[in-house]
């Protein structure tokens, strides 16, 4: 079996299949000859790599991770962290804290609504998204009341 480069010998041997969330991006062979082998894989609910980003370098600048985490809120509107987490396909502590991160970054908004949190895109939020002020001004002027 040939994977990024590396090579495991089964030799008649079975091979484990084993999911975890935190193994990021690739999958990895576990090398203890003392285990039968055992193939370690990143599971999401939606791979990271599936979601679309504008290619405006947004992923370079803020991490894949978050980069998707701020598309997310601004494609759905509000979200608990736990619909963002579920969306991205991350795990529950990883969303808390890439929202904490971007919140203290102003790019996100939080509120308290009984028993949840919901996180919304900041003004600085959709126009690092958009890049287009004007588009932008509209559609929050159109959402107020």
């Amino acid at each position: 079996m040939t994977c990024f480069g590396a090579s495991l010998h089964l030799e008649g041997r079975g091979l484990l299949l084993l999911p975890s969330y935190f193994c990021w991006r690739r999958p990895t062979a576990l090398a203890d000859p003392a285990l039968g082998p055992v193939l370690v894989y990143p599971v999401t609910a939606r791979p990271l790599d599936s979601i679309t980003l504008k290619d405006n370098g947004l992923d370079r600048l803020l991490g894949r991770t978050r980069a998707s985490v701020l598309t997310e809120v601004a494609r759905a509107g509000p979200r608990t962290t736990s619909e963002v987490a579920s969306a991205v396909g991350i795990a529950l502590p990883s969303a808390s804290y890439q929202l904490a991160v971007l919140r203290d970054g102003g790019l996100v908004a939080s509120r308290r609504e009984g028993q949840y949190v919901r996180h919304s895109v900041t003004l600085m939020g959709h126009r690092l998204l958009d890049g287009e002020e004007g588009q932008l001004q509209q559609t929050v002027q159109t959402n107020c009341p």
